[in-house]
């Protein structure tokens, strides 16, 4: 039975983890290309391209999820990237 009950719990625990927040960003008329990337780079730390294609992405689509993880993490990135004048939130 023991068994049993380690393998329900390692499957709750697979479960939470499954469910993690997104960092969003949102396209808007008044910040650059150049400006977006930036703000990737520094705050969310992304490589130069991926940076690049996620301010393609926001452009075209209107949004993009830049990031992926937990609440408390996010939620400093989000604050950084609305100091810099993006429009940002956690889903």
């Amino acid at each position: 039975m023991l068994l049993h009950t380690q393998q329900e719990e390692q499957v709750l625990v697979d479960v939470e983890t499954l469910d993690e927040n997104k960092l969003i960003i949102f396209n808007d008329d008044f910040n650059t290309f150049d400006h977006v990337i930036k703000c990737l780079v520094e705050v969310c730390q992304h490589e130069l391209l991926q940076a690049e294609q996620c301010t393609m992405i926001i452009h075209y689509n209107g949004k993009c999820a830049v990031k992926n993880g937990e609440y408390n993490d996010l939620e400093r990135m989000c604050t950084a990237l609305h100091d810099r004048g993006l429009t940002a939130e956690i889903q």
